[in-house]
């Protein structure tokens, strides 16, 4: 362990690195939506295809990040980062290089595997080397710089797509990749973790890590692609094949639930869904990140198809909602610990769902000053309202000792559930195969689906009404106060170093 200060030369190449590091993961996950229309053209996709285009990184990425901050405190946590950065560039640079959609959306897994090493390495760097006195200021400047990231993400992504094409989107990461890993290598001290554990991978008790709960990750990844194969199939596929699908995916869930509560140090201990609090507050998080998941999907695909806007006029449309979170995150956690957390998570998805419902203005020749803007400012203020309180409630519902694995169960929770709202969606609205090639079926499937996403919202914000109480009094409080994340809530660092009540 290392008492690196922040002031200092080595603290301020450790920031960097780990800043660069986390968003390479964080832009990828919010720029290829941008990107998928002309990635569909270029290289003749369907729906389906862009589909999993965006669902193979998450798959892999919400199955082994969990897993992935273990890694780091077995091997050494700079190790494991700098083969994050490493795995990441290699498989963006295979992205860049697809001569087909097959080869891309196996490239987008391996995407995901380097995702789930770095993010919550990144993190544990931080927690592992600087003084005690300095890891809350640079973690909320980590996490600050990094929604900085998913803000400039979708504009950069949209240039990109216009300017040398879309495969630039991932190729960009190679460069990026080139500074990241050097300095790491150089400037960052390497820790082993000791008794210690990751933010995403802790359970419990400070005691050391003895196994890798390897099977349970595989069984968790395994259930989840079942499943999401299954429900995009099921718009144009063989029926005997989804059914069959779907039953080995719920087989697969159910084996997890089974091996989790029997592994001697499973990654997800199922004891820790017997606080009511942090099992409902996950409960809202599965529906109000299932719908964000679906709405940032297909709005970039509407604002193109439909509307008629550019890869950069798209992803320039979507910055006010993370620009409002950059801006607002920390007030509003700060209302939140005044007034509680149950009125923040009960108006927060109804604004959400409101602006879902502004959505349907949203068609051909849409004005964006009249029509996008207003539903855009909407979304936003909801997000900053529901999201800060959201994580300060999955902190405080558990013990101090497993407020990380806590913050990793909940950050897994939401990109799973964006995952499956990204297969669902689509079936639900009637999309087909081509429904993005023309722009009056898609404008009709999308007001569908929004009407979808804002009830699940509703459903969310009942739930959190009736289920969410205050926290009791010394509560872990999160560290992470100013991010723009728009795909999951962030992870927040590891036991014992966080500010308490």
């Amino acid at each position: 362990m290392s008492d690196v200060r922040l002031a200092s030369p080595q603290g301020k190449w450790i920031l960097l690195t780990t800043v660069l590091g986390s968003s390479m993961a964080m832009v990828d996950s919010t720029v290829v939506n941008v990107a998928l229309p002309r990635i569909g053209r270029d290289l003749d996709a369907d729906l389906a295809a862009l589909q999993w285009t965006v669902n193979a990184y998450m798959l892999t990425l919400a199955g082994l990040i969990l897993l992935g901050g273990s890694l780091g405190d077995r091997y050494g946590r700079r190790k494991i980062f700098v083969l994050g950065v490493v795995w990441f560039a290699a498989a963006s640079l295979l992205c860049g290089l697809s001569p087909n959609v097959g080869v891309l959306i196996a490239a987008r897994a391996l995407q995901g595997v380097g995702g789930a090493l770095l993010t919550p390495g990144s993190l544990a760097l931080i927690q592992a080397s600087f003084h005690p006195d300095d890891r809350a200021k640079a973690v909320g400047l980590w996490s600050g710089f990094g929604g900085i990231g998913a803000a400039v993400g979708p504009f950069l992504g949209g240039w990109l797509v216009d300017g040398p094409g879309w495969r630039w989107v991932f190729l960009i990461n190679v460069p990026m990749a080139l500074i990241c890993a050097p300095i790491a290598v150089r400037h960052v001290p390497e820790s082993d973790g000791g008794t210690s554990r990751s933010s995403g991978a802790e359970s419990g008790g400070g005691r050391k890590h003895g196994r890798f709960d390897v099977l349970g990750a595989a069984l968790g990844a395994v259930a989840l692609a079942l499943v999401t194969y299954a429900l995009i199939e099921a718009g144009d596929g063989s029926l005997v094949v989804v059914v069959l699908t779907a039953v080995a995916g719920v087989a697969a869930g159910v084996a997890f639930v089974l091996v989790e509560k029997r592994s001697p140090d499973p990654m997800m201990p199922p004891d820790i869904f017997g606080s009511r609090q942090f099992t409902a507050v996950n409960l809202v998080t599965l529906c109000v990140y299932a719908a964000f998941g679906g709405f940032f999907f297909l709005t970039a695909l509407q604002l193109q198809v439909v509307a008629g806007y550019s890869a950069l006029q798209a992803g320039t449309a979507l910055l006010p909602t993370t620009v409002l979170m950059l801006l607002f995150s920390a007030r509003s956690g700060e209302l939140a610990q005044r007034i509680g957390p149950r009125i923040p998570l009960t108006v927060g998805p109804l604004l959400c769902a409101a602006a879902m419902l502004m959505m349907l203005r949203v068609g051909q020749d849409a004005s964006y000053l009249a029509d996008v803007v207003p539903a855009l400012l909407v979304m936003g203020t909801g997000m900053v309202t529901l999201v800060a309180p959201l994580t300060a409630t999955v902190l405080a519902s558990v013990d101090t000792a497993r407020a990380g694995l806590a913050s990793g169960i909940n950050n897994a929770a939401a990109r799973a559930a964006g995952l499956i709202a990204i297969a669902a969606l689509p079936l639900l609205a009637g999309m087909g195969p081509a429904a993005y090639r023309s722009a009056p079926a898609f404008d009709h499937a999308f007001d569908r689906a929004m009407l979808w996403c804002a009830g699940v919202l509703v459903v969310g914000s009942v739930l959190a009404f009736a289920t969410v109480r205050r926290p009791a009094a010394g509560c872990r409080r999160p560290e992470c106060l100013t991010h723009g994340s728009i795909t999951a809530p962030p992870l927040e660092p590891q036991v014992g170093k966080g500010r308490l009540e």
